[in-house]
């Protein structure tokens, strides 16, 4: 079996890992209460404001595990069961989203960076997957179209692994903020930075995923010879 393929089967193993992992803990500490009895939406309020950050709206979306911060209308958007949970795992969440605030709002570099790239990736994946389909295809006639594809491709790995310095530092970020405030506790604490770890997990298995199948496209426009 090609090295390559063994190394599909690892990431998917590792992913299908990670994210049953990811849910078991978020499950476990979404049914923790806080000491305090804030919401997703009072944590990731008193946090903004304890950071001087006084023009980001934390507003509320739908789905599970959908929450982000959005920097072009700078709002924090929380999935209904963290915005208005009283849980560890929302408490978590909630800071997380705020950590890219404050990076936002200190202008973090590698924030910067993947916000440069974001028009490009969404550019780009309107037609990445179809010329890669017709560069493999074509690749002993027309060479170039794959290549054209690996570039492409090649983009969205880079952006996948700037997002990983990214969404540590946001944790990070949210783990000194919760621990200094008494937001958490010594019992509730560790439970925060573990729900947060397992999520970090996932951005990692997907820029591994991402570069193993970078590699594979460019075995192959490389085995044309």
């Amino acid at each position: 079996m090609p090295t390559i393929w063994i190394i599909f089967f690892v990431v998917i193993l590792l992913s299908w890992l990670v994210n049953n992992q990811l849910k078991s803990r978020f499950k476990k500490y979404s049914q923790i209460a806080m000491n305090n009895g804030m919401t997703g939406k009072e944590v990731a309020e008193k946090m903004l404001s304890d950071n001087g950050i006084y023009d980001v709206e934390v507003g509320s979306v739908q789905g599970e595990l959908t929450d982000h911060y959005n920097p072009l209308n700078k709002k924090v958007n929380l999935s209904r069961g963290v915005y208005n949970s009283k849980s560890v795992a929302a408490a978590a969440i909630a800071a997380h989203e705020c950590g890219h605030a404050l990076q936002h709002a200190h202008e973090y570099s590698f924030l910067k960076m993947r916000s440069a790239l974001v028009p490009v990736v969404t550019a780009t994946s309107k037609w990445m997957h179809w010329v890669l389909l017709a560069g493999i295809i074509l690749v002993e006639s027309f060479p170039g179209l794959l290549l054209a594809g690996i570039i492409m491709f090649a983009i969205t790995t880079l952006f996948s692994f700037i997002t990983l310095p990214v969404e540590i530092n946001a944790s990070q970020r949210a783990l000194a903020w919760l621990n200094k405030s008494n937001i958490t506790t010594n019992s509730t604490h560790p439970y925060a930075k573990d729900a947060l770890k397992w999520a970090s997990y996932t951005y990692v298995i997907a820029a591994l995923g991402s570069l193993a199948a970078l590699l594979y496209y460019v075995s192959i426009f490389m085995g044309r010879r």
